[in-house]
Formats: C-alpha cells, sequence, structure tokens
C-alpha cells in the first residue's frame, strides 16, 4: 500500500507514489533526541493575491519586509514555486487537498450563498494530521463554502476565526445582494461587517495563543491573510507608513505578523521542531494599479496562467533542518503541503490520490529525482497547460490585463529557464518537446 501522489490522469503516475516505508524513515532522519518524542509542528502562512515581486527577498525596492526577509536568509527561498490555481477557492482546495482544482466540484471562486463547498468526501491536512494528534487551527479566510457542513470544523479544524469568503464580498456591493459579512469564531458569527483594519492583528493574536495553548503537543496552524486583497485595509500601527502606499502598509503589516508568529515559535523552544511555510493563494491583482502587487519579471498577474498568475513567493524556514540561505529553483507547488505533512507526520496509509509531492527532499537541499510535471489550472478549472520541468505548454490562455503579447495563440511552449517572463515561444523550434507536453494533458 503506498500513499498515492496521482498526476490527473496524465501518464506515469507511480513515479509519484511515496512509500509508507519511506515516511517513517523519512520522518524519524528529520527527529533527533528529545525531539522524537513529539511529530513536527507545521505552520502555513497564506497570504491574499501577494505577488512573485511584491517581497524585498524577491526584489522589490520599495515595500519593507525585514521579517520575511529574515526568515528567508535563515531558510530557504523558493524561486519556481506554484499555487494550485491563480484564484481564490480553487487554491485553497488544492492547498488543503493535495488535489488539482478540477477535483474539486466548484468553480474558481465561491460567493456568499453558494450551495457548493469543500465536500464531505476530501481529506484535508487538518484532517489527516488530527487523526495523528495533532491540534488544527486556522485563523483567517476559509473560501471553501459558507454554510454548514462545509466549514473548517466540518473538515478537521478544531478552532476557526476568521471571515468565511473574500474581504470584498461586502453589503451594499453593487450587483449583489450579500448579506453582511461575517466573523466566525468556531461555528458562530460573532461580528458583523468586522473592522477589517483590525484583522491581521487579532488573526496574529489568535495564532500565537494557540501556539502557546498547544506547546507541549503537535500542532498543524493555517493563516489565510485577508490582505494584500482589496479592499486594502492595514492597521493602525501600520496605515500610512510604507512609501508604497496602503498596499505596502498591509504588506508590512504581514510581514510584521509573520515576525510575531515565528519569534514565538523561538522563545518557547519550538523553532527547531517546526516547519514554518509562507506563501500565496496566487498572483498579483495588476489592474487595480497602486492597490494592486507586482508579479516582478513574470507575465501578467491573479486569475491568468501565464507565469504572474500562480508563480508566487514561498519561504520556508525549520532552523537546524533547512540549512540557511538556501535557494530551491526546483518546481513545486501548494499541492505539496498535504503529501509533506503525511510524510513528516509518519501517517499510517490513507489511500488518498494525491497529485502533490512531499517537499521534504527540498527542504534538505536536495532535488527531483525526475522532471517534476504539474498541470496548469485555468478558468472553471479548466486545464490551460503543463508543466514538466522548465517547460511549459499552454493549450488555452487568458489575461488579466489584455496586453499579453502571445495572448490567442495555442499552443505555445516557452523555456522558463532561460526565458521566464514567457516572451519567446519556442513551439516551431521544439516540436518534439511540444508533442511530448501535449501527450501529458488528460483527454
Amino acid at each position: 500500500m503506498t500513499h498515492s501522489t496521482k498526476a490527473g490522469h496524465y501518464p506515469a503516475p507511480m513515479r509519484f507514489l511515496l512509500l509508507l516505508s519511506a515516511l517513517a524513515i523519512g520522518a524519524c532522519s528529520i527527529l533527533s533526541g528529545d525531539q522524537k518524542t513529539k511529530l513536527p509542528n507545521i505552520v502555513v502562512l497564506f497570504a491574499d493575491d501577494l505577488g512573485w515581486g511584491d517581497l524585498g527577498c524577491y526584489g522589490n525596492p520599495v515595500i519593507r519586509t525585514p521579517r520575511l526577509d529574515r526568515l528567508a536568509q535563515q531558510g530557504m527561498r523558493f524561486t519556481d514555486f506554484h499555487s494550485a490555481s491563480p484564484a481564490c477557492s480553487a487554491s485553497r482546495y488544492g492547498l488543503l487537498t493535495g488535489r488539482y482544482p478540477h477535483h474539486s466540484g466548484f468553480g474558481w471562486v465561491l460567493f456568499p450563498g453558494n450551495e457548493k463547498g469543500l465536500a464531505a468526501s476530501e481529506t484535508t491536512v487538518a484532517e489527516a494530521l488530527r487523526q495523528r494528534g495533532y491540534a488544527t487551527a486556522i485563523f483567517g479566510k476559509w473560501h471553501l463554502g459558507d454554510h454548514p457542513g462545509v466549514l473548517p470544523l466540518d473538515h478537521g479544524f478544531d478552532e476557526y476565526f476568521g471571515l468565511p469568503y473574500s474581504n470584498d464580498m461586502l453589503a451594499g456591493r453593487p450587483g449583489t445582494d450579500y448579506p453582511e459579512i461575517p466573523l466566525y469564531s468556531n461555528e458562530s458569527v460573532v461580528e458583523r461587517s468586522p473592522d477589517q483594519s483590525t484583522l491581521t492583528r487579532r488573526y496574529t493574536e489568535h495564532a500565537i495563543d494557540f501556539i502557546r495553548r498547544n506547546q507541549e503537543r503537535p500542532f498543524f496552524l493555517y493563516v489565510p491573510y485577508a490582505m494584500p486583497h482589496i479592499p486594502l485595509h492595514p492597521g493602525r500601527e501600520f496605515a500610512g507608513n510604507s512609501p508604497r502606499g496602503t498596499y505596502g502598509d498591509v504588506i508590512e503589516e504581514i510581514d510584521w505578523s509573520a515576525g510575531a508568529i515565528s519569534d514565538t515559535l523561538k522563545e518557547l523552544g519550538l523553532a527547531k521542531n517546526t516547519l514554518f511555510l509562507f506563501t500565496s493563494d496566487n498572483g498579483p491583482w495588476i489592474i487595480k494599479g497602486e492597490n494592486g502587487g507586482s508579479s516582478g519579471p513574470l507575465m501578467d498577474g491573479k486569475g491568468s496562467s501565464w507565469e504572474g498568475g500562480h508563480r508566487v513567493p514561498a519561504i520556508a524556514w525549520w532552523p537546524g533542518t533547512i540549512e540557511p540561505g538556501g535557494i530551491c529553483r526546483e518546481l513545486s507547488s501548494t499541492l505539496d503541503l498535504l503529501p509533506t505533512a503525511l510524510e513528516l507526520s509518519a501517517s499510517p496509509e490513507t489511500g488518498l490520490a494525491l497529485d502533490g509531492r512531499s517537499l521534504l527532499p527540498l527542504l534538505q537541499g536536495n532535488r527531483w529525482e525526475d522532471e517534476r510535471v504539474l498541470l496548469i489550472n485555468g478558468p472553471g478549472n479548466e486545464i490551460h497547460g503543463v508543466r514538466r520541468g522548465g517547460w511549459k505548454l499552454l493549450v488555452k490562455t487568458n489575461s488579466q490585463t489584455g496586453v499579453v503579447p502571445h495572448q490567442g495563440k495555442v499552443p505555445l511552449l516557452f523555456d522558463l529557464h532561460r526565458d521566464p517572463g514567457e516572451r519567446r515561444d519556442q513551439s516551431s523550434s521544439n516540436p518534439e518537446v511540444l508533442e511530448e507536453l501535449l501527450a501529458l494533458l488528460p483527454e
């Protein structure tokens, strides 16, 4: 029996299988001494619409992110890390289930009152870890359904404090009949239309309290921020501070939050037994101008199948396990969280059909033993293309900005190792590679 990391319906899924014996050996190999008495904690901070080029350690010259930059220096920075989808709900589905969003049964984005949501048949990372004795919590944006049966406590989380969907789905929004946005505490609505400028601070306070209360047992902590999704609401202490305006203010507050949470882990002596991952749900909403972010050298942004839509910043920090100053250039994804959690927790066989793979080899400074294959999610959870190693094939395209040079021309083939900005189509000069990648697409 194995943990399957099945790559959709394309060939050779067996190369992604995680053997049970490897799980046990891998988890034990990273623990030593007293750490063997406690499985590793896992902390995931998930920004909303943060672009590849929005952090100092990714080259932003204006927005100040000293705490995240320091975590990258002390840990590992990924340069080819991808969200499961370039849009909100589908991306969160992929993160929590380790499965491509076309399995979800719903579209890209769920809205207030939608009948659909995260199905009871799905297994989340929280459910898998709770079965191993982990305390589990989410403090922030859920966005996988807002009715009974699909909320966080129905999917393996012990605690929940946050909004059930995006912070712009507000009462009075033109063309909608949305109710006042609810703030949940576990299964109860405790506020309506909360002051959004307090959310990042309150999520951070809940996260720190959760860590302190559960320091004697393994825990999984998931903090999906409301920001920098618009409308932008920085906390009072951060408003007006950034030279990048309000957009910079909210990111600098997230930087503070990441620092406060990592400092708590250090203070309690938990850092060496905690995998800490910071990333984003998709690329930036660049058409919002000064209220949107930067995809750096990448093409386009949120909502598109171009690199700027789904290649996101990612920082992993784990003192004593991850060598400081690491830069990982391997193709990797938010789909990899659940397989990683299964390996770190030495979980027994689950029979889950997963599309990700454990990141542990990369965190230990190794490379994939093969050319990684990832499908590329598009609008309506259609498959827009596929990655294999450095090659990217697009058979459908869409654009947030409408000014992408190749828009409408397919198929397109890019060598991203040489051309990360997707400027030069290689389909005519590499017909064999084109055919090989076309064969990887599901029928």
